[in-house]
């Protein structure tokens, strides 16, 4: 709360403007002032040397002003150059005062009109006083009003700013959000990975110590696909554990573990779209090969994610295309559409969309490149190195 003895915090740059303004309008109409008279010149100094502190108390800076043009009303002195200080004053209290303030001051800018009118044309003909009477309400009002269009302007500024910070913090705040959703997602299907390749050393460990007198050859083979499975998943493990370091323990899934989807499912997938309106082409390029559980999951969830977005935001009548290429070094993942270009939703759902394709790309050492195509339409380009990321 504000008001006539509280002080704005002015910058120094400001203070030192309003130093400048109160000096300069201070030697000119000042002097001005004392050379009509002494005394009169002395109130015209009085009427600008406040002004100093018109930002830091501009309720008490008007209205002491007032009083002393009151002072000069009630002694007889005529108008001075001085009285330009409480145009100033006035403009001062409309941007800077409290909205009651400010109100308060126009009716007394008002009143003084009259008063001035009333004493210093009081012997000339009624046509000239009213015209006076208007020019002068003209001029004060016409201060006063501009005053309050720059308040207004200030607060508006102001508001945008401030929206403009809370939009900032409500995006990072959505994007730490959709990355810890994607993250717990992302580890909870690696756990069912991983709980599978050990479901599968475990009953290949069984079968080994039944077979291990029977059949050598047998317990052989056990052992090895034993320990082929391990280190795929201590593999996958390191992958997870690279980008999932977290202070507490996720919540596990506590459904039974599920096979996870793969390349091989694409097909279906593709299918079950179809089924939904979207016309879909799938291609498959080069030499398929098998691909670890988490290389395989990852660019079916960017296939899929893709093609739901597609449905979302590509509209009516749209057409798109999913391609896999098997190159050398690099699975290569391309889907495309020919609709409007709206892309992947940044913030429906967070946790899906380009942030989740482009984590869990980069669980796997793979990169995610999406953006409007050049005559319409949106693509998305993910490639997946089959050696994965290297070993930190």
């Amino acid at each position: 709360m504000t008001g006539f003895f509280t002080a704005r915090r002015v910058s120094p740059q400001s203070k030192a403007f309003d130093l400048l303004l109160a000096g300069g309008l201070t030697l000119f109409f000042g002097f001005l002032s004392l050379a009509q008279a002494q005394f009169a010149g002395v109130v015209g100094v009085a009427l600008l040397v406040p002004l100093i502190w018109r930002r830091s108390y501009p309720e008490l800076v008007f209205f002491g002003l007032s009083a002393i043009a009151v002072l000069q009303w009630l002694a007889g002195i005529d108008l001075q150059p001085g009285n330009v200080g409480l145009l100033v004053a006035l403009y001062t209290v409309s941007v800077y005062g409290e909205v009651k303030y400010s109100r308060l001051a126009l009716g007394i800018g008002g009143l003084g009109v009259l008063m001035a009118t009333a004493r210093y044309w009081a012997g000339t003909d009624w046509r000239q006083q009213v015209t006076m009477m208007v020019a002068l309400g003209a001029v004060v009002f016409g201060v006063w009003a501009f005053g309050e269009r720059r308040r207004t302007r200030g607060l508006y500024v102001a508001q945008l700013e401030e929206r403009a910070v809370q939009a900032e913090r409500d995006r990072d705040r959505e994007a730490m959000l959709a990355v810890t959703n994607e993250r717990t997602r992302i580890a909870r299907e690696i756990h069912d990975v991983v709980a599978h390749g050990l479901s599968i050393m475990i009953v290949q460990a069984d079968g080994g110590l039944y077979a291990a007198d029977a059949s050598p050859e047998q317990a052989k083979k056990a052992l090895a696909t034993i320990g082929d499975t391990g280190r795929a998943s201590l593999t996958e493990m390191r992958k997870m554990l690279g980008l999932l370091k977290q202070d507490e323990q996720n919540e596990l899934d506590p459904n039974q573990p599920r096979p996870q989807p793969g390349v091989q499912s694409l097909p279906e997938l593709v299918e079950n779209v179809r089924e939904a309106g979207l016309t879909v082409d799938y291609e498959v390029t080069g030499t398929p090969r098998d691909l670890p559980a988490l290389l395989g999951l990852t660019a079916y969830r960017i296939v899929q994610e893709g093609l739901t977005n597609t449905l979302k935001h590509a509209g009516p009548g749209a057409r798109t295309s999913v391609t896999l290429d098997f190159g050398r070094e690099m699975l290569t993942v391309v889907v495309t559409d020919d609709g409007r270009g709206g892309g992947v939703a940044p913030s429906s759902d967070p946790g899906h969309g380009l942030v989740g394709m482009r984590q869990r790309a980069s669980i796997s050492g793979g990169t995610v490149n999406a953006g409007p195509k050049v005559g319409g339409g949106y693509e998305v380009v993910a490639r997946l190195p089959y050696a994965g990321p290297p070993d930190q």
